[in-house]
């Protein structure tokens, strides 16, 4: 399974749209760049599903002209115009030639999700490599209405609880992709969280 970042160099604000191809190509979340489209196409003429991770805006922008154009089916946790599939926690989704395990993992939003195969993790924003406030495990603002650090920690620790030793691919929503121990990254993020301190200064 090939993936790629396909809003990568976006000169606007979006999430990392990742997209992985194979057996069943499929897009994790759709991003809010221009031309997303294109570049999906660079890729594959066809798009079987986007999952969602979450509906943040920097996520979703996109969504309806990547579904007009590929005639994809949407899967989300939260209720959406454009869904076609509700997921569940525990639900399994085949992305490009991996099943993954769909995870509840709210805290940074209501309806967030992260998906988890033998090999690779698609985090969204529960947790990130890096990012503006810390590198080699960061997680998920927390700041904003309807945002719970504690709710965030619990999110974490069931990741980390269901997440395969074996894990060596990290795809998160922002930030730069990682390659190596998964689980030390995301246990990193969970030490960080646990701390309670503010991630950035106006926290």
């Amino acid at each position: 399974m090939d993936v790629y970042n396909v809003t990568e160099g976006a000169e606007t604000f979006t999430c990392n749209a990742y997209l992985a191809t194979g057996e069943r190509p499929v897009l994790v979340d759709a991003g809010a760049m221009d031309g997303v489209v294109d570049r999906i196409r660079d890729h594959t003429r066809d798009l079987a599903a986007v999952v969602l991770t979450h509906q943040h805006g920097d996520h979703v922008a996109q969504l309806d002209a990547v579904l007009d154009e590929f005639d994809a089916e949407c899967y989300a946790y939260a209720d959406h115009d454009r869904r076609s599939v509700e997921l569940e926690d525990g639900d399994q989704v085949l992305i490009g030639d991996e099943a993954f395990d769909v995870v509840y993992t709210p805290g940074h939003a209501d309806d967030h999700v992260s998906l988890v195969s033998e090999s690779s993790l698609f985090s969204g924003d529960v947790v990130v490599h890096d990012d503006g406030a810390f590198d080699y495990g960061s997680f998920g603002r927390t700041d904003m209405a309807g945002q719970s650090r504690e709710r965030l920690i619990e999110s974490i620790e069931d990741l980390l609880d269901r997440l395969p030793e074996g894990v060596e691919h990290m795809y998160a929503g922002h930030g730069g992709t990682f390659h190596g121990d998964v689980r030390d990254v995301v246990e990193t993020a969970l030490e960080r969280a646990e701390k309670r301190e503010p991630k950035y200064p106006n926290e």
